[in-house]
């Protein structure tokens, strides 16, 4: 078994390309709409790549009333953000700069003509004032999806009041999950709570984090009014665009999330805990090292933590009702194809193993049968003998041999011709569509849906050019298998000696009966014991004339027996070349391009 040994690091570049191969095998496998994103984010990448890396596209998300618009202002020390209480007044999102020297394009790109330069010491900030995500308002919601997107930093802000809210946790946060390191969650409006309070907030708040799959996501609380927790969260983002990876991070995660999104599509649905082997082609000589996965069904803790009304007061917001927490809260994630951490495992590196699919006897049988082998092998036999009967028969009756066709000359097989084989029965075809069943089966045991169907199908796919492959098969190979040997040249010549010879004796013994009529003086007549030459010749001749005809049809029989043997290999061999060729090289293709797709899933999500 050959197994890649894979990089300590594996490059965002080499990322991105790996994603691309993996949504180009899974063209006609996996949904459209899967496969179509996944293309959208290598496009989206390579635009952002071309854009200013100098600049932090930061946008500040959240629901109504969670004081984003406050938050705004109180970071860019401006009043650009109109600051609403309990309806939404941010209608598009408008952008506050700091160092705008080459940030136009990226702007552009990302759709906010609302500008405006800050003096600051935060030179390569952009921070981004979005539209409420629960807004009544279509356009807000979407205007917030769209830019949810791509950005390179998010800061979800929330509120004391709904911080528990299902809608930005289902909607967001936990198909966001695998962009943690671009994800900085704020707590709001600390002020409107007692300092005990607070604490216990932002320990419930961490709990639904982990819940989402954000352990470990930097969760600040803050204050717009007051000013508390700013200068931290000020230097946390000034520490990110000094750093100006975000941007990468923000795409080496789409990469990842697009790539679990394309293994969510792929993976059998097991129960929990229940381990599954993904098998895959083992790779040929040229063909590329392939990585297995080993996959660990576990289904996702739904635990809940102590409801906050048990450790806060009554005014720092209840949680979402249980049944709003366990199903989606709208009609899809604010970024589609986002897979959630840790629920689609992709496949790991170093446990791809799939067998070699090789041709079996119950396909080659199927195959010989729907072929008319045996009928040609006795045909093979019968020829073989016909000819030998014809070629070293006593040549008084050989005659009668030569008014009888030819077996393989009957089917049109004698010179490698189009055959006149009967075509197969419906128990044959039968026979072997099952075979061919059979082949897809075994092949794609192991393999998840859909690429299994693929497998099946390919096994199946090439089934229409059997028909006419195998036909000029048995024609070429039949044809070729009955040149007549060397003793039959002997052989015939010692059955035209007897012939000469009872000739011989014939005309003398006519010339010794005219001799006799005549009343002539008979001449000498040598003799053989009693027996005179004449009638040793007549009667000997034919005697022996028979004799070679039965040792010669004998000797053909032995023969044709042994040229069917021969023929019956050569077709199997021709036969399994077929099979390999038009059933097991599609199905082994199958299976080579899906153990490529998972290798290609595993780079992408490294």
């Amino acid at each position: 078994m050959k197994l890649l040994r894979r990089k300590a690091e594996v490059s965002l570049d080499d990322r991105l390309e790996a994603l691309a191969e993996a949504a180009d095998l899974a063209e006609g496998r996996l949904g459209p709409d899967t496969v179509e994103r996944a293309r959208a984010v290598v496009t989206r990448a390579g635009v952002r790549r071309g854009l200013s890396v100098d600049h932090t596209a930061v946008a500040l998300a959240g629901a109504t009333g969670s004081g984003k618009s406050s938050l705004f202002n109180a970071l860019s020390g401006t009043d650009l953000a109109t600051v609403g209480v309990t309806r939404p007044t941010t209608s598009k999102a408008q952008a506050a700069l700091w160092g705008p020297d080459g940030s136009g394009p990226l702007l552009d790109w990302l759709g906010v003509p609302l500008r405006h330069t800050v003096e600051g010491e935060s030179p390569g900030l952009i921070l981004l004032d979005l539209p409420d995500h629960d807004s009544i308002e279509l356009s807000h919601r979407e205007e917030v999806d769209r830019l949810v997107a791509v950005v390179d930093l998010l800061v979800w802000v929330l509120d004391p009041q709904k911080y528990a809210d299902a809608v930005v946790h289902e909607r967001y946060l936990r198909p966001l999950a695998r962009h943690r390191d671009v994800m900085v969650v704020v707590l709001n409006q600390v002020d409107r709570l007692p300092e005990h309070a607070v604490k216990r907030c932002l320990d419930d708040l961490r709990g639904l984090l982990a819940d989402d799959g954000l352990d470990g996501v930097p969760l600040l609380a803050v204050s717009a009014r007051t000013g508390a927790g700013l200068p931290e969260l000020r230097k946390l983002l000034e520490g990110e665009v000094s750093r100006r990876r975000a941007w990468s991070s923000r795409l080496a995660a789409d990469v990842a999330s697009s790539a679990a999104a394309l293994w969510a599509d792929t993976r059998p649905a097991v129960t929990a805990d229940a381990p599954v082997t993904v098998r895959a082609l083992a790779p040929g000589p040229d063909a590329p090292a392939l990585t297995a996965a080993r996959l660990s069904a576990s289904a996702e803790a739904e635990a809940r933590v102590p409801s906050l009304a048990d450790t806060a007061p009554s005014h720092a917001g209840a949680r979402a009702p249980e049944t709003a927490r366990q199903g989606p809260a709208s009609t899809g994630p604010a970024y589609a194809g986002m897979a959630p951490a840790g629920q689609y495992p992709v496949p790991a590196p170093g446990d791809v193993v799939v067998p070699e699919v090789t041709v079996s006897r119950a396909l080659t049988r199927a195959l010989a049968q729907a072929a008319g082998v045996p009928v040609v092998v006795e045909a093979v036999a019968k020829s073989h003998r016909h000819r030998s009967t014809a070629a070293t028969g006593w040549p008084v009756t050989r005659w009668l041999r030569k008014l009888r066709p030819d077996p393989l000359r009957r089917l049109h097989l004698a010179r490698g011709s189009r055959s006149s084989l009967p075509p197969a029965t419906a128990v044959q075809a039968s026979a072997l569509d099952t075979a061919l069943r059979d082949v897809g089966v075994a092949a794609s045991a192991g393999v998840p849906e859909p690429w299994a169907t693929a497998v099946r199908h390919a096994a199946r796919s090439r089934s229409g050019e059997l028909t006419e492959t195998l036909d000029r098969v048995v024609a070429t190979v039949s044809g070729g298998v009955s040149r007549p040997p060397r003793w039959w040249r002997v052989a015939g010549a010692a059955q035209w000696l007897t012939v000469a010879a009872m000739a011989a004796g014939a005309i003398w013994l006519l010339v010794v009966f005219g001799l006799d009529y005549l009343m002539l003086p008979r001449p000498f007549t040598p003799t053989l014991g009693r027996a005179p030459w004449p009638t040793v010749l007549l009667i000997g001749g034919a005697l022996l004339g028979v004799l070679i005809a039965l040792v010669c049809r004998a000797a053909a029989w032995l023969g044709g027996r042994r040229r069917a043997r021969r023929a019956a290999k050569a077709l199997r061999a021709r036969i399994e070349q077929v099979a390999a060729e038009l059933v097991i090289t599609p199905t082994r293709d199958e299976l080579t391009r899906y153990a490529r797709f998972a290798e290609c899933v595993t780079v992408a999500a490294s």
